[in-house]
């Protein structure tokens, strides 16, 4: 037994394993930059590997072809990571809701973006009624109102508009400004655009739409919860509607 492993573990076949260990790194990493690292020091090993054994030559000679590749690339990614630059205010925004962003596809984003303030009173959306945009509020407060009632308030790093843009329609509620509100917009034909040349960011978008959504019926539910909570400890269950009642609070 010792003697095969002995046989086992000679330099070739730890160098083979360990290129196949790093590639197999590399194909679960989301990161560009990170993926083609690891995919250059798999070449590496394997070049080493292959010359070691006296691999084919034409092997050998393609791993060469895609290590060059790979560097090259890695080359352009760093250049043009270096080169983008933000605002304090895009640099929060990136760092608390676009972080599933690599910086360069965060710099394309905010460039068909548009900053906006608005003064409390002003409409953003209307119930029914068609929505040209998406947007994300970077600071303030709006009212979302449903047949004219307000049914909750939105803060910083919420979405407005994401269900008309994933689904198409018109907007769900009413959405007015209670507090000066700053924001982005980004018009949907020129986000829905972007989206389409660029697979990888209509991945992120998705999945920072889908938080934000799962953020939103979280705190509904909660809502929900802390209504029948209060309706308890005033009165009985019987007081508490069928669609709030919690679980079990019937007799």
């Amino acid at each position: 037994m010792f003697d095969n492993l002995s046989e086992y573990m000679t330099l070739n076949n730890i160098l083979g394993n360990f290129g196949f260990i790093l590639t197999a790194f590399a194909y679960v990493m989301s990161d560009i930059l990170l993926l083609r690292t690891l995919a250059v020091a798999s070449g590496v090993v394997a070049i080493i590997f292959m010359y070691l054994v006296s691999g084919p030559p034409l092997v050998i000679g393609w791993n060469v072809v895609l290590l060059g590749i790979n560097s090259w690339r890695i080359f352009t990614l760093l250049r043009e990571r270096r080169d983008v630059s933000f605002t304090d205010e895009e640099r929060e925004l990136y760092q608390t809701i676009f972080t599933s962003f690599a910086p360069v596809e965060f710099m394309k984003l905010m460039r068909i973006g548009e900053w906006k303030t608005e003064e409390p009173g002003v409409v953003l959306a209307e119930e029914n009624q068609p929505i040209d945009e998406v947007l994300v509020i970077y600071n303030g407060e709006v009212g979302i109102e449903k047949d004219g009632v307000e049914v909750v308030r939105l803060r910083d790093g919420t979405w407005i508009g994401e269900m008309s843009y994933l689904q198409g329609g018109n907007a769900t509620a009413t959405v007015r400004v209670l507090r000066t509100t700053r924001y982005v917009g980004w018009g949907k034909d020129e986000l829905t655009g972007l989206m389409k040349r660029n697979p990888t960011m209509d991945v992120a978008m998705k999945s920072v739409l889908s938080a934000d959504l799962i953020n939103k019926l979280s705190e509904k539910t909660g809502d929900s919860a802390q209504k029948g909570l209060e309706h308890l400890r005033h009165g009985t269950a019987e007081d508490v509607p069928a669609e709030e009642a919690p679980r079990g609070a019937e007799s």
